[in-house]
């Protein structure tokens, strides 16, 4: 294709020939009968017909070329750990777990549940899943009993494979208990627990129903199980993903269309060869993990890299040192990270050789301008934002520099990604919004491109209801996030749908008001949440953490900076934008994986129950939030 927008467009007029030809991608047992079966809207059946098997092409196709070339770098601070698996190593550990669970009586279709750390295992149990049919589904490690028991209930697992302990800036997390106190709370009991003994914590094993995974490893260490083909529409995995209201919705995927998915994801966005190095610093416990440390980088062909730690243990160069180790040619982290570094010595990022890096991408909170010029300026490599979700499984919204070139766009994650039929909506008719810089509901035309959920685990009627009737008069898919789009065909997020702020009839997104808070030049990070307010409907309430706390003791220089960060909305924004109060906090509430818990901000500011704060990082980060608001 000469263009991008050319690739694009043959992606939704001529999508079939579009998506045959990127099926060509990965290895097929039976070659696909139906390309796009959409008889059914909004149910999508990718590749009907077709059989393959994701584990067969993110590890068995590459022994051939490539069985000495490293496939998995398993990299923990916490327990000063490194070790390197081979594809032929990595084969070898993925048929001893496939002997395993199929020795405690997994078969095709099951479950299987994985609570874990960031540990080479985890690994093993996902691809092994995949080898034998099985349907795993990853739970964050440590989250609370509570929420792991919502998950054992709904998925059902005949199987759960654990450890005894994740650990996190050296503090070590027991997994058992709060597994063990999910099994007694749900009402679903797996048959058995196969246990990961790392040596952090120990674990009461419980006979009949716990198994050793060292123990039974040794029984199988010859296993040769061969890879079960699927049908392309046969369910991979569940991931749970919390809403707004309700219990935490299973996003379904399928086989053939994920590993297509993201085999075209690699080529047209990542520019990955076989033989590149991958370092994703999220967690296989979240959609990043699953796409970009596991199945994407293998049915590439590269190494992929899980890191278990912190960026800034034992020092803020921990990430940089890898890079120059590994010669990692990729790297995919959040802009959460990379403020945390940029509070740290920049002499780190000079201290290491970092030649090899091609791009940074991120993803997971919207990048601010700031972050993206000082971390573009230290690497010397093209920062690229790009948006999705838990449910579409790979980007919406990025640059797909494999096809053409593009420059970033400062405060853009980019363009629509081919086979996304995106659309700008208005919420209240339901008309698509064409002309430049109108602002509208992010949504997309079905079908959903192969790689998106399938539907919501065993609740069709959810996934209808949640994600395709929310816009008057139309099935379409909607993202619950406001938009607008450039007159190049940029788009920039404004924020979800339900944190607009409307300050008497003014309807504004925290996005911005976020954007200019973080300006200041004093000003490391900030949330701004929409507060009830008797007399405008909302205000703005903003809650920012300065990089120099020092001096600021005071309640006198508080409010001093506090009348700067206004100042500088009122001239940025105008006065309409202006928050009711700015207050100094020394961290934001976030989840795990570095997400700000925006509404639990809004609940505590409006005295509300914050609700589920399970994915919560540091309790004490909301507890003086509470305590300033009261105030």
């Amino acid at each position: 294709m000469s263009s991008y927008a050319a690739f694009y467009r043959q992606s939704i007029d001529e999508r079939d020939a579009f998506w045959a030809e990127q099926a060509r991608r990965i290895d097929w047992h039976t070659p696909p009968q139906t390309i796009c079966d959409y008889s059914n809207p909004p149910f999508a059946r990718w590749f009907a017909g077709g059989t393959t098997n994701l584990c067969h092409n993110a590890v068995d196709r590459h022994l051939a070329a490539r069985a000495q070339q490293n496939a998995l770098v398993a990299i923990s601070t916490e327990t000063d750990t490194e070790r390197a698996y081979t594809y032929a190593e990595l084969h070898a550990e993925v048929q001893r777990m496939a002997a395993v669970l199929q020795a405690l009586g997994v078969r095709q279709g099951d479950r299987v549940l994985l609570y874990m750390p960031m540990i080479a295992e985890a690994a093993f149990a996902m691809l092994a899943c995949a080898r034998i049919g099985a349907i795993h589904s990853v739970v964050f490690g440590g989250f609370a009993s509570g929420s792991l028991a919502s998950r054992i209930e709904d998925a059902e697992p005949l199987v759960v494979v654990s450890a005894d302990a994740g650990s996190r800036g050296g503090k070590v997390v027991p997994y058992k208990p709060l597994l063990d106190e999910a099994i007694e709370l749900s009402r679903h009991k797996p048959a058995a627990v196969l246990m990961v003994d790392r040596g952090l914590a120990g674990a009461a094993m419980r006979a009949g129903r716990d198994h050793d995974w060292a123990a039974l490893r040794a029984q199988h260490l010859d296993a040769q199980v061969p890879c079960t083909w699927v049908d392309a529409t046969h369910p991979s995995y569940t991931l749970y993903t919390s809403g707004t209201t309700g219990r935490p919705k299973g996003v379904q995927r399928d086989t053939g269309g994920y590993a297509v998915a993201l085999a075209a994801s690699m080529r047209h966005i990542f520019q990955a060869d076989p033989g590149d190095t991958y370092l994703c610093t999220s967690d296989i416990g979240w959609v990043v993990g699953h796409s970009y440390i596991i199945y994407g980088p293998l049915i590439a062909g590269m190494t992929t890299i899980m890191y278990e730690g912190l960026p800034i243990r034992p020092d803020a160069g921990i990430w940089w040192s890898i890079v120059e180790k590994y010669r990692v040619t990729h790297m995919f982290s959040a802009p959460t990270a990379v403020r945390v570094l940029k509070k740290q010595d920049p002499a780190y990022l000079s201290k290491y050789k970092l030649s090899s890096l091609k791009a940074l991408w991120l993803a997971g909170e919207p990048l601010d301008e700031p972050t993206a010029q000082w971390i573009g300026s230290a690497l010397g490599v093209p920062i690229i934002d790009n948006y999705w979700q838990t449910e579409t499984g790979w980007p919406i919204l990025t640059l797909c520099n494999g096809v053409e070139p593009q420059a970033a766009r400062l405060g853009s994650p980019g363009k629509a990604v081919f086979g996304y039929n995106v659309k700008l909506i208005d919420e209240a008719t339901g008309a698509e919004l064409t002309a430049p810089n109108q602002k509208g509901v992010v949504a997309i035309e079905g079908p959903l491109p192969p790689g998106c959920l399938q539907t919501v685990w065993r609740d069709d009627e959810r996934f209808v209801n949640t994600y395709w009737k929310s816009i008057p008069g139309r099935l379409i898919y909607s993202t619950f996030d406001w938009g607008i789009r450039d007159a190049d065909g940029y788009y920039f997020i404004l924020g979800r749908t339900d944190d607009v702020i409307n300050v008497a009839g003014h309807r504004l997104g925290t996005r911005e008001i976020e954007e200019c808070i973080a300006s200041h030049p004093n000003v490391a990070e900030v949330a701004v949440v929409g507060v009830a307010d008797a007399l405008k409907g909302q205000v703005a309430l903003a809650f920012a953490v300065p990089k120099n706390a020092a001096g600021l003791e005071a309640p006198e220089a508080r409010l001093r900076l506090e009348g700067e960060v206004m100042k500088l909305v009122d001239a940025r924004l105008g006065a309409v934008a202006r928050p009711a109060r700015v207050h100094f906090v020394s961290a934001l509430p976030k989840t795990r994986s570095g997400k700000v818990l925006r509404r639990a901000l809004q609940a505590v500011a409006e005295r509300r129950d914050p609700g589920d704060l399970t994915t919560m990082e540091d309790p004490a980060a909301l507890a003086q939030v509470k305590a300033l608001v009261t105030e």
